[in-house]
């Protein structure tokens, strides 16, 4: 046998491109770890005898017989999430470099369709096992978090039934290659009943779609069978298009675009009313936000000026004709022109020379990228797009945010003025926040006694068309087994969100649904904890220096596709969690991070003062110079 295994490295040498490189060294130097041919012997280091046994073997012919040793320790689900944890190992075939070491979740579907999913790697002392495993096959753990509702390009899981394998992939010694999948053997105590379904869904400006995803156990291949069928699949765009309403759309949209725009023209030969001011929102049906408090100051300095109001709870409401032609008279007459959000039907339409349009913007500071700020980024505007451009004012929080705004806008900085946000004067105001608690905690009892999560992220998607959250992100069996003694937990998801979300019924004395409530400040006063991702909530919420976690689960896609104005890390004032386990240990530990959230304040905030709403008006409305604002 000697001989054979001596002639075959003698070949492999001549070959040129050996699998193992041999060098030619005595036995007495002792730091071998290849083996080495000597005249009559091969030398190998006593501790390498395990690493080298398979390349002995591959030379001298032998046939391996892999026996595989494998065993799912855990595995959980949380809607189209799937937890899983284990071992899995070939015997001989030695797992002590992890970087030598890959395991994959292999799907493979009845229309021939294969699906490879990267699990981490991890030491098998980590999993607190009941059996011994020798050491040499110290990474042969792993663990996976897989979902999948967005399993492949952020869709969901394909139309198809599957069953699901485990792959390992061990490179030993050189280039040879241990590569081999076997089922994931008998799981069934893991599925509750014999079975887990949830839905998945996915949202675009035209297209949904929703899925139905069934587990079971194949107890002939002794494995997971994972079945998704489709439920539907849609271009919301063409719900309608044959009916009587679409048709007088039709109409509807030319009278609202082009008869409107010729109507401000022909109301733009009457002169301007020099103290007439239009408050015109799209996102809110009352005075409230940045307008409630910029309209009291005016009304408490009893300034002589000539209020008129043209307020829609959302862009989807439509106009009457009546107020189509009454907004294109007033935006043709007013002296000021008032927005707090998006407003489309103003943006095509050249403001008059001595008329002022001016954004009171409802976010504060400068967080995530938006407006011209995304140009050629997807779901960002054309190059071309009017949007924003015609504002002559806009405000922001502080100095150091004036050029984000200007970018994002596509207006000239010198437009840009850093007043402070209106509606940020309530925190300055003790009387106006015992107030409020006192309405909450009559209008909601249930908030007494307990302390207050909040839980306000940003939405998904490109836009209002697409806006989604996969609320499947979180584990709420975790966070109310956690966390129901000592706290309530409350949602406050984004208006424009349109997946559907229901609080499990087993759960409902400690989540409730706050995503109605119009006002997010006034839970502000209430609230102990914030959770939130990339949403300019975190502004606000820094003037109470109460804590805050950052739950960005997808930091880098988001990073990647939207991008932000700071570096995430250096910016957010609280740690970044990205599971449920992290949120639950942060708050329980109470690691805060308090300290980020003073500098936060003083940056991104210019006067914190609580005098915002006087500076708005004596700067934009009354055209009062800064210095003279100060004295």
């Amino acid at each position: 046998m000697l001989t054979r295994i001596k002639r075959k490295i003698k070949r492999l040498i001549r070959g040129g491109n050996p699998p193992v490189t041999l060098n030619k060294v005595t036995y007495e130097e002792g730091y071998l770890s290849e083996p080495v041919v000597t005249e009559n012997e091969i030398i190998i280091k006593k501790e390498n005898i395990v690493e080298s046994l398979p390349v002995l073997n591959e030379l001298a012919g032998i046939e391996e017989n892999l026996i595989p040793r494998r065993k799912v320790t855990s595995l959980s689900w949380n809607g189209p999430i799937m937890a899983i944890q284990g071992y899995f190992y070939i015997e001989d075939i030695p797992m002590t470099d992890e970087d030598l070491v890959k395991k994959r979740l292999i799907l493979l579907g009845k229309t021939g369709v294969k699906i490879s999913i990267p699990l981490q790697e991890i030491s098998f002392h980590d999993l607190e096992l009941d059996e011994d495993i020798p050491d040499m096959y110290e990474w042969a753990g792993y663990k996976g978090k897989i979902n999948f509702a967005t399993i492949l390009d952020n869709k969901p899981l394909p139309e198809s039934e599957y069953r699901v394998y485990l792959e390992t992939e061990v490179h030993v010694l050189g280039d040879k290659i241990y590569k081999k999948s076997f089922p994931l053997g008998n799981i069934q105590r893991f599925l509750n009943k014999g079975f887990h379904s949830s839905k998945m869904e996915h949202f675009t400006a035209k297209r949904e779609l929703k899925f139905n995803l069934l587990v079971t156990y194949d107890l002939s291949r002794k494995t997971l069978k994972i079945t998704s069928t489709k439920l539907k699949d849609m271009d919301p765009t063409e719900m309608g298009l044959d009916s009587e309403e679409y048709k007088r759309g039709v109409f509807y949209r030319f009278f609202s675009t082009t008869v409107f725009r010729f109507l401000y023209k022909l109301f733009c030969m009457l002169p301007i009313k020099q103290n007439k001011i239009l408050f015109a929102s799209d996102s809110r049906n009352d005075m409230s936000g940045n307008f409630a408090f910029v309209y009291d100051e005016m009304l408490r300095r009893n300034l002589d000026f000539d209020y008129h109001f043209m307020l829609k709870r959302g862009v989807a409401e439509k106009k009457t004709y009546k107020e189509i032609i009454a907004l294109a008279y007033h935006i043709a007459t007013s002296k000021f022109i008032v927005l707090d959000d998006f407003y489309p039907m103003i943006y095509p339409l050249t403001i008059r020379e001595n008329a002022e349009l001016v954004q009171l913007w409802h976010a504060v500071g400068a967080f995530k990228t938006f407006g011209f700020s995304r140009l050629g980024r997807p779901g960002g505007p054309s190059p071309r797009s009017r949007n924003h451009r015609n504002y002559t004012k806009a405000i922001v929080s502080s100095e150091n945010v004036r050029k984000h705004y200007a970018e994002g806008f596509g207006i000239d900085k010198e437009n840009v003025i850093p007043t402070g946000i209106p509606r940020t004067d309530v925190f300055f105001d003790q009387e106006y926040q015992n107030s409020v608690k006192e309405r909450l905690y009559e209008e909601f009892p249930f908030l007494k006694g307990k302390k207050v999560i909040m839980f306000a992220p940003t939405f998904r998607g490109n836009g209002q068309q697409s806006a989604h959250y996969p609320m499947e992100v979180l584990d709420l069996e975790d966070l109310y087994k956690e966390l129901s003694d000592e706290y309530v937990f409350l949602f406050k998801i984004h208006p424009f969100v349109k997946n559907d979300f229901s609080i499990p019924y087993q759960y409902s004395d400690f989540f409730y649904d706050f995503s109605s409530y119009r006002e997010i400040n006034d839970l502000l006063f209430i609230t102990d904890i914030l959770i939130t991702d990339y949403s300019s909530v975190c502004f606000e919420f820094a003037l109470l220096n109460r804590p805050m976690l950052f739950f960005a689960y997808d930091v880098e896609e988001y990073v990647q596709k939207r991008d932000f104005y700071y570096d995430f890390h250096s910016f957010i004032p609280g740690p970044l969690v990205r599971s449920s386990e992290e949120i639950v240990d942060a708050i329980v530990e109470k690691d805060f991070e308090m300290e980020k959230i003073h500098p936060f304040v003083h940056y991104f905030f210019e006067d914190v003062d609580g005098k915002a709403s006087a500076r708005v008006v004596d700067r934009i409305f009354l055209n009062t110079d800064e210095d003279a604002v100060e004295k």
